[in-house]
């Protein structure tokens, strides 16, 4: 029960309608950004301040092509952090109404999919893997969809068990 939604940009900046029933449980999921807006401007100035300085000691010594190579690690640095902010852009919200599970994920470019589960059939799976992360799906009528992948085990288990006492509130029985 999948819908895609191509949204061209909007997506990041007025998230996918909640369904017109009052929701139950809504829950806005992103993944943890360890470093702001402002930290990424001190760190890249702190990285262009050592680079120029290593660069101007090699133009003195003669080094004199070393100052490209400075200048090309400041700018791959750089890329790296708007890749790594961009990927951030992902989210998922999750809305529980009496009607339905709904499950939306917006990819950082934008794309949204959408699916929809009958919370009475909604089974809840919090899966321990050995040497690796847990897993949170959600099961019914034979489609599993794997959800929180971004969030840490702690944050999954937190929100696995808030998730899991909604759907039990709205009288649909659900195994964690």
């Amino acid at each position: 029960m999948t819908h895609v939604i191509q949204d061209h940009g909007l997506a990041m900046t007025e998230p996918y309608a909640a369904p017109e029933a009052p929701a139950s449980f809504t829950a806005l999921l992103t993944p943890h950004r360890s470093l702001g807006p402002k930290g990424f401007m001190v760190l890249m100035g702190a990285v262009c301040a050592v680079s120029f300085g290593t660069g101007v000691l090699f133009y003195m010594i003669g080094a004199w092509p070393v100052i490209g190579f400075m200048g090309l690690d400041v700018a791959l640095i750089y890329i790296a952090f708007r890749l790594n902010f961009r990927a951030l852009r992902l989210y998922e919200t999750v809305d529980l109404t009496p009607e339905a599970l709904t499950v939306t994920r917006v990819q950082p470019s934008g794309k949204a999919e959408v699916w929809s589960f009958n919370p009475y059939w909604v089974r809840l799976k919090l899966e321990p893997r050995i040497g690796r992360s847990t897993e949170l799906s959600i099961a019914s009528h034979g489609n599993r969809l794997i959800i929180a992948s971004f969030l840490t085990d702690a944050e999954r288990e937190d929100f696995a068990a808030a998730l899991s006492a909604a759907i039990v509130a709205s009288g649909s029985p659900s195994v964690v």
